[in-house]
């Protein structure tokens, strides 16, 4: 599982074998969230929680609207265009 990213001590991850829309796990301190990125304009929403608190979740949100560009290249580098 290729994490693209780091927030904090997160790790923001895209599995080769996914399925759109194009999308992220963010997966840290025993706690999963898939949010959905909407690119290429965002922003990012989040669909699945697992343990996350709501101030945990905004934060994550924030962060990963502010690296979007870089997360919807690299959802196209593992799973090519539409």
């Amino acid at each position: 599982m290729p994490t693209v990213e780091r927030l904090g001590g997160l790790r923001v991850v895209i599995y080769p074998n996914e399925h759109r829309p194009e999308h992220v796990h963010v997966v840290g301190n025993g706690h999963e969230a898939l949010f959905e990125l909407h690119c290429p304009q965002g922003p990012p929403a989040l669909r699945e929680n697992y343990g996350f608190s709501r101030p945990e979740l905004g934060r994550i949100g924030l962060d990963l609207a502010k690296r979007l560009a870089r997360l919807c290249a690299e959802w196209s580098n593992i799973h090519g265009n539409p």
